[in-house]
């Protein structure tokens, strides 16, 4: 039990550390560069930081879902991991939307130097992450509260 909590707490903590990241410490110091610089770095960023939240995502859901199983499943386990439960699964349509759509976009329009529609698709995955990050951070606290239940 212990090794499939610890992997599901780094598995969360990649996944919002690097959201809390990009949010509040990388688009700032972006914000006033070139536009077409800015959606290169975005887009290379992104590229490399993907991949990690596709592995946390797996793990999120292999640990967590073994865990359950192990408490004796969904209708043993407290309300703090049923609302964990609900807003990982949240979490991961919202990071599958912005994987499939806007950040292919952003991608696209890096290779083509389309400076309107890469700042478009930025702007969609600002406010996905701003989602993300917020429901990452009461996720995180219901994971915390479960312990005292």
């Amino acid at each position: 039990m212990s090794l499939l909590l610890i992997a599901h707490l780094i598995a969360a903590l990649i996944w919002v550390g690097g959201m809390f990241f990009s949010y509040i410490a990388l688009r700032p110091v972006l914000a006033s560069i070139d536009t077409l610089l800015k959606l290169q770095i975005w887009s290379q960023t992104f590229q490399r930081f993907f991949p990690w939240v596709w592995l946390s995502i797996i793990t999120l859901l292999v640990t967590g879902f073994s865990m359950i199983v192990q408490y004796g499943g969904m209708a043993e386990v407290t309300l703090p991991v049923h609302i964990m439960l609900t807003l990982g699964i949240i979490m991961m349509l919202l990071f599958m939307h912005l994987f499939f759509a806007p950040y292919k976009r952003l991608h696209r329009a890096v290779s083509q130097q389309d400076t309107a529609l890469g700042s478009a698709a930025l702007n969609q995955i600002r406010l996905l992450i701003a989602i993300n990050l917020s429901i990452g951070i009461v996720v995180t606290i219901s994971g915390v509260l479960s312990r005292f239940f």
